[in-house]
């Protein structure tokens, strides 16, 4: 399918450390002039950290635009200093759940509201795990707590996990493990 939108111009709108808002002024498919507001974000990564006893690592953090806490896995945006998404995959589980795994397997992606961002997520299943420190973001409170796998798929399914990436990863896992 060729592109069917014409950008005019472009223009920054908003910035901090974790994304960029830009307009940009298009011909839309209808021939009309309009606009088009978009949100940019780094990539983004997201872990399934199981260990011998098939628990996964979940995090329950506050999340201020919900106004509520929220079960996830270890999620977060890539650096430009990461070096690809495993690294930042890896630096996100650490920081989050204090774990560092030795056997990585990416998993899939997820494009996050298509419509408005450029966000893309890229997911892993890590094993082969040991503990280290945590070190949570400043704007971060965290806890961590091990789920079987099998619980962690029934939060998704009864709408407990809702958080995109946790929610693709986790059935996307899970799938994958059931296959072999």
């Amino acid at each position: 399918m060729t592109n069917p939108w014409k950008t005019l111009s472009t223009a920054l709108k908003y910035e901090n450390a974790w994304f960029r808002v830009r307009e940009d002024q298009v011909i839309r498919p209808d021939g009309n002039p309009g606009i088009y507001g978009v949100i940019e974000f780094a990539p983004s990564v997201g872990v399934v950290a199981l260990n011998e006893r098939d628990e996964v690592a979940l995090v329950r953090q506050w999340r201020y635009t919900r106004g509520e806490a929220t079960w996830e896995l270890p999620v977060g945006s890539s650096k430009p200093d990461d070096g690809g998404a495993l690294n930042a995959a890896k630096r996100e589980l650490a920081e989050e759940a204090g774990v560092e795994a030795n056997d990585w397997l990416q998993v899939g992606h997820l494009d996050c509201i298509v419509g408005a961002t450029t966000e893309r997520a890229t997911f892993y299943l890590a094993r082969n795990l040991r503990i280290c420190g945590t070190n949570p973001d400043p704007e971060e409170q965290i806890s961590v707590e091990w789920m079987p796998l099998r619980l962690a798929v029934s939060m998704v399914l009864d709408g407990t996990i809702t958080e995109c990436i946790s929610v693709a990863a986790i059935l996307r896992v899970h799938l994958l493990l059931a296959e072999k």
